[in-house]
């Protein structure tokens, strides 16, 4: 008796493709994509309004993402807060990797830039949410910084090169993300025909401004990296906290650390406008 090893393989890549488009469409995970917006916002207000303080010079710090994260456990009710922020990260980064695996959502299909570019996101949020739970745990105070992280890696066989090439993609996102934005390529992912003629300029406006702010912050922690694995010396690498500090050493920098912070808190903004009208 002849097993059809060929035609068993065929049903499983099917049953798997079946199974992958209704998660996919499922409005449980729209409604978790939507939820993981929200939490993307309420990290990047919170980066772009100490930024902007700091400009201002009344208070306020360069932070990242962490940074944030540490802020909402500090605040009222703070350990309630930041559970509801890692749920929704959690969901933001299930939404962002279904979307790389299956290359279609319940709303939109995806190019082959748009799986590579959820393949990233996915993995990132998926960290910042591992990332929040550290904290609540009381295990993520202690986490190493950026220089600490690459000065490991330069010691590594042929690490010079691959932070070389962490910082070429880095810069490669920003050039992408500036592209989204100065393009308004980011209205194809709304649902336009839903707002009207005042929200849609608010929202190309906010969408613009922070995706070009980002465009720029992911540039000089990609350049941070490639200058730290040309001089050998992970003191040059930078998180997002350090590129707002490497504006401030700028001629003028208050000025475009103000601006950036703006536009920082203008993604957030966007974000939050992307809970409502995101396709997914």
């Amino acid at each position: 008796m002849t097993t059809n090893v060929s035609g068993e393989s065929e049903d499983l890549g099917d049953k798997a493709k079946r199974e992958g488009d209704q998660l996919a469409g499922a409005k449980s995970l729209g409604w978790l994509a939507r939820a993981g917006l929200i939490g993307r916002g309420v990290i990047y207000g919170i980066i772009g309004i100490l930024a902007l303080e700091l400009a201002l010079g009344d208070g306020g710090e360069a932070t990242d993402q962490q940074g944030a994260l540490r802020a909402i456990a500090q605040q009222s009710f703070g350990e309630v807060l930041l559970i509801a922020v890692a749920v929704a990260l959690a969901g933001y980064a299930l939404w962002r990797l279904v979307r790389a695996a299956v290359g279609h959502g319940a709303e939109q299909r995806d190019d082959g830039t748009d799986r590579l570019a959820a393949l990233g996101s996915g993995i990132a949020y998926a960290i910042l949410c591992v990332t929040a739970v550290e904290i609540l745990i009381g295990s993520g105070s202690g986490s190493g910084n950026t220089g600490q992280t690459t000065g490991g890696v330069l010691d590594w066989t042929g690490g010079r090169v691959l932070v070389a090439i962490a910082g070429a993609v880095l810069i490669g996102v920003a050039a992408y993300q500036a592209y989204k934005g100065l393009a308004k390529k980011f209205l194809e992912d709304a649902k336009t025909h839903e707002m009207g003629p005042t929200v849609r300029k608010a929202y190309t406006w906010v969408g613009v401004c922070g995706l070009v702010a980002r465009a720029v912050i992911f540039a000089l922690v990609g350049y941070g990296l490639i200058k730290a694995a040309i001089d050998y010396d992970p003191d040059e690498a930078v998180g997002l906290d350090g590129a707002l500090l490497t504006l401030t050493q700028a001629e003028y920098g208050p000025v475009l650390l103000g601006i950036v912070a703006a536009g920082l808190a203008g993604f957030a903004i966007y974000s939050f406008a992307d809970a409502r009208y995101r396709k997914v």
